[in-house]
């Protein structure tokens, strides 16, 4: 059963119906369940289905797909000797097919671990989908990879004789509190939304990791089992994560790890500073990278220049680990429990809480009736000076229908209340931003909270909007 993945379930059924060749690119991070959605969805439809192997020479790539190929073929050919042979073995097996009436799907997976030095793979490819594949209209052609970077830029964005022939693309992403939701209720998981939005800020909604819960333990319990205790799935998790998907994966992991140091992002400049990987086509390339698998997310800093990006970290597992599971695994019982009353803790929920509302902003926009209002994200930061105190806002949804919100998270474990300080602060903060922007905009403050706050005076006084848990599951 395929839980969630609504929108890419949509465009898999106008593919299946489609009167023309279509072929189709899924990329994703590692362990988001590419390959499961795929094989689950199309599996009456399926005809030829070949998965590459990590590190492996092209003659065992060769010898592995002429093992699945005789599962379906009925002719006598021998081992192909290179890629050029085994796409013509597939070409003449896929016009034995020509009348059938429904689509016929091939699905190669792990495509860029096929790509190795000297392989020929690539163009190999290239001829068979132009001479062959694209002629046949009931063909569905499905690749996928882990490494979004191989995906995007030897197939999607291709200048050769790949140009523009991906018909159609879909970057899988982690699941949403919904989709966690469901998946964890229909493995007969009962953990209330504020319990699994602790689990979220801890391991993100990768289905692998959510698959390896064990239902008789609490959430307390398994975040110990699975990330703070000797043999835990993902104590080990973190190098083999980046190594999969890029080739020299050291690069990336001083990024990720500074970023994890600078929880609300760095520019360029800094990002450089702490890394000290050489400013060049190394460092924007590596960048590109974790974008594109969805490790961090670029936001520009309201009213500057794309030159002032900020980067920051938005990878739950990534950031847990550095935080608490590197270097500190141990066998001792109730570890996660003892630090949820640390400083460390509230720290690090705090930050985790507004990444999580940063990736869940289709539905903050629909709790605020904006859904078909044009925004920009951003975040706004104020040194001060000698007349005006100096602050911060790290999350500020920008309408185009003329009103900005200033977003101020906060993660607690009951009901919020507004007092009169806390209110003073937010009409300080949101009359410095409109002094030192010049804005003409109406600007507003929108709480994101855990729990519902307390609607007090001040709350009236101070409060336009709120979102809160149940918001971020719709």
């Amino acid at each position: 059963m395929v839980i969630g993945r609504h929108k890419e379930k949509q465009i898999f059924q106008r593919l299946l119906t489609s009167d023309q060749a279509e072929l189709l690119a899924v990329y994703g991070r590692r362990r988001v369940g590419k390959t499961y959605l795929i094989r689950e969805y199309f599996k009456e439809n399926m005809v030829f289905e070949f998965t590459g192997a990590y590190e492996a020479d092209t003659q065992i790539q060769l010898h592995n797909f002429f093992n699945e190929y005789q599962k379906v073929a009925t002719d006598t050919n021998l081992k192909p000797k290179d890629w050029t042979t085994a796409f013509k073995y597939l070409s003449d097996y896929l016009y034995t097919l020509e009348n059938s009436p429904t689509k016929n799907v091939v699905f190669l997976d792990e495509l860029p671990w096929l790509d190795t030095a000297r392989s020929g793979f690539l163009s190999a490819f290239e001829y068979f989908w132009n001479q062959h594949g694209s002629r046949m209209k009931n063909l569905l052609l499905i690749v996928c990879g882990s490494s979004a970077s191989w995906i995007i830029q030897k197939l999607i964005n291709a200048k050769g004789g790949l140009y523009n022939r991906i018909t159609q693309r879909i970057e899988l992403k982690p699941f949403n509190l919904a989709e966690t939701e469901e998946y964890l209720v229909s493995r007969n998981l009962k953990f209330t939304r504020y319990q699994i939005i602790q689990l979220y800020m801890a391991i993100g909604g990768i289905p692998f990791y959510l698959k390896q819960i064990n239902p008789s333990l609490s959430v307390n319990q398994v975040i110990d089992q699975m990330c703070l205790m000797h043999g835990g799935i993902l104590t080990n998790e973190f190098k083999p994560l980046f190594q999969s998907l890029f080739k020299n994966a050291d690069a990336h992991i001083s990024i990720i790890k500074s970023l994890a140091k600078s929880p609300y992002g760095l520019n360029r400049t800094k990002l450089l500073e702490t890394t000290k990987i050489p400013n060049g086509g190394t460092f924007l390339r590596t960048i590109e990278n974790l974008v594109d698998c969805g490790f961090i997310v670029e936001l520009k800093p309201f009213g500057k220049k794309n030159k002032d990006t900020i980067f920051r970290l938005i990878d739950f597992y990534s950031h847990f680990f550095i935080k608490f599971i590197d270097g500190k695994v141990s066998n001792r019982p109730n570890v996660w429990e003892g630090l949820s009353n640390s400083p460390e803790f509230k720290a690090w929920t705090g930050y985790a809480f507004e990444n999580l509302c940063l990736i869940h902003t289709n539905q903050i926009h629909k709790k605020l009736g904006i859904d078909g209002v044009y925004t920009e994200l951003s975040s706004w930061a104020f040194k001060g000076n000698e007349e005006i105190d100096g602050a911060q806002i790290d999350l500020i949804v920008d309408r185009k229908d003329g009103i900005i919100h200033l977003c101020e998270a906060k993660f607690t474990s009951s009901e919020f209340v507004i007092s009169k300080e806390y209110a003073s602060k937010l009409r300080q903060k949101r009359a410095i931003f409109g002094h030192v922007t010049k804005t003409k905009k109406s600007v507003v403050s929108t709480l994101l909270s855990t729990y519902t706050a307390t609607q007090n005076k001040y709350y009236s006084e101070e409060i336009h909007s709120e979102i809160n848990l149940e918001d971020l599951f719709i």
